[in-house]
């Protein structure tokens, strides 16, 4: 989510606020399910449509990227035109991108409908901080975000163990086109939940969207993930460098637009004054390894199972439920005081944790083999879970300590973004790094790129001495 800026609400606040929560709940929880469960029916859906291994690398990247770039401006969206209508055309075009997935009929087609999705689903998701702190009294809000941990945590649970389910089940003969269909009745009833329950209000001060840096931002993305993916298949021609060195040229070209649209008195996309600031430079770098290992983690272990190992797609979904319970544990446990306690500590900690988690899933797999049973794997997968965890729950409040009031919209939506970009990033790098290693073996395969997994984390360990000891009080991000 982002954060905007927004009238105080009244003091008795909205009538039908915790009603209007769970819609806005059920939006959440279409786009969490839309992130697991793709890493899961990957290789089904490559087999029924056919298409190279890239296939499943861009299933789970077209959406991610889509999101990272639509994340900047989804919010201002809502600022402009009421967050109940931008809500309400977010989740009833997600909701047909959703279709759309399920009826694909050859990977191009899916491809392109998962680009929808996530640009729909980014249009989608910022309205909901907004209309939350615009629906609940102060003494509610705590109650009312503490509400997103419990269901989130369930999805996380839940929705790799669905995914497998459906797929195995072949309900209709659907497969795994059922993982995309049961986004339409829940979409159905988060539209009709919206135009019912949530206000119709917007805010006073609305900003105007900076389009040209949207689109340069857009094509520098793109031009640094799809020469990830597409190069190793190809066999590195010289156009996937260029692609590379293209990126950091339209990078630099956006930074330069940005300073001079600040200095003309209008809005920019990302406020360049946030890259002056070493706390906030450090968070996102420390951010993009981190994420980035987390997506790519979550991928290659799925594919490993299903492709190594031969496992169903409900066998790899259950393995997987280890590292989501311990994810769930870190939340509860930072949330009960550890995080206010710890600071930037926590963060070390957890990073610590993951990295032995991830030292012993090596350990396990070089040790087991072809031999492996989910309870082997089950202490290095509560590991990593339970130490993403730690990570995650203080990390975007601590960066955004580093950054003045007034930045702190501009500047969540950029961390937010680049949660998402780290996720496109880590199927990219990661999904190239395992599929290279197929060519040897299997085993050789899941070796090397957790070791590559090992190398973002210490990145992500040395980006995370730049942020501030501790957050703010009082200080709220987006994530």
């Amino acid at each position: 989510m982002t954060t905007q800026l927004i009238a105080a609400p009244p003091a008795t606040g909205h009538r039908w606020r915790w009603i209007a929560l769970a819609v806005i709940l059920t939006a959440e929880v279409m786009d969490l399910l839309d992130v697991l469960v793709t890493n899961l029916a990957g290789p089904a859906i490559r087999a029924d449509l056919g298409g190279s291994p890239t296939v499943i690398q861009w299933i789970g990247a077209g959406y991610t990227l889509a999101m990272a770039v639509g994340l900047v401006t989804g919010g201002r969206l809502g600022d402009l035109y009421g967050r109940r209508r931008m809500f309400l055309v977010g989740v009833l075009g997600f909701t047909a991108a959703s279709a759309a997935c399920a009826l694909a009929g050859s990977p191009g087609t899916l491809i392109a409908a998962r680009v929808a999705q996530g640009l729909l689903g980014a249009l989608l998701l910022p309205q909901g901080l907004g209309l939350i702190k615009e629906m609940f009294p102060p003494e509610q809000l705590a109650a009312a975000f503490g509400a997103f941990g419990p269901v989130m945590g369930i999805s996380a649970v839940g929705g790799p163990i669905l995914a497998g389910w459906l797929v195995d089940a072949d309900l209709g003969g659907t497969g795994w086109r059922a993982i995309f269909l049961i986004n339409v009745p829940l979409g159905l009833l988060a539209a009709l939940g919206a135009a019912r329950f949530l206000p119709a209000s917007r805010p006073g001060h609305a900003t105007r969207l900076d389009l040209p840096g949207v689109v340069l931002l857009s094509v520098a993305v793109f031009l640094l993930v799809h020469p990830l993916v597409q190069g190793r298949e190809l066999g590195w021609p010289a156009w996937s460098f260029a692609m590379l060195a293209g990126a950091v040229v339209v990078l630099a070209v956006f930074a330069r637009y940005e300073q001079r649209r600040q200095r003309a008195g209008r809005d920019p996309l990302v406020a360049p004054a946030l890259f002056r600031r070493r706390a906030f430079t450090g968070g996102l770098v420390a951010g993009l390894a981190f994420f980035t290992a987390l997506a790519g983690f979550s991928l290659v272990f799925s594919l490993y199972l299903q492709l190594g190992l031969g496992w169903s797609p409900l066998r790899a979904g259950l393995a997987g439920v280890p590292q989501a319970l311990g994810m769930v544990a870190a939340f509860v446990l930072a949330g009960a005081g550890l995080a206010q306690r710890l600071g930037r500590r926590l963060i070390h900690l957890g990073l610590g944790v993951v990295l032995a988690g991830v030292a012993g899933m090596l350990l396990t797999l070089t040790v087991a083999g072809a031999d492996v049973t989910p309870w082997r794997m089950t202490p290095a997968l509560l590991a990593v879970g339970f130490g993403m965890g730690l990570v995650m729950a203080p990390f975007f409040d601590i960066v955004l300590s580093g950054v003045e009031e007034a930045e702190t919209g501009s500047a969540s939506g950029t961390l937010t973004a680049v949660q998402q970009l780290g996720g496109a990033l880590g199927v990219a790098l990661l999904g190239t790094v395992f599929f290279d290693g197929l060519t040897e073996s299997v085993s050789h395969a899941v070796r090397v790129t957790l070791l590559a997994e090992l190398g973002l984390l210490l990145v992500t360990v040395a980006g995370a001495f730049l942020l501030p000891r501790r957050a703010r009080e009082g200080a709220g991000g987006g994530h």
